[in-house]
């Protein structure tokens, strides 16, 4: 079986090649998930900041039905 480095804490180890892409796998699994959640956040706090800064009273769904019918 072919061998390859990883590194853990700061030492080099020598372990099997599956063993090594898995390692790998599981830290980009990690990094995948926080960047979505990330992303999920920056979106969350755009749509948040965007609707307090709006001045304009919200309308009720009955005024919103009178100009549709205008």
């Amino acid at each position: 079986m072919a061998k390859q480095s990883i590194t853990v804490d700061g030492d080099e180890h020598m372990v099997r090649e599956d063993t090594a892409k898995s390692f790998r796998g599981v830290h980009w699994a990690f990094l995948s998930i926080g960047a979505f959640i990330l992303i999920a956040a920056i979106l969350l706090l755009t749509g948040v900041l965007s609707s307090t800064a709006d001045d304009t009273p919200a309308k009720t769904p009955g005024q919103i039905e009178a100009e549709q019918r205008r």
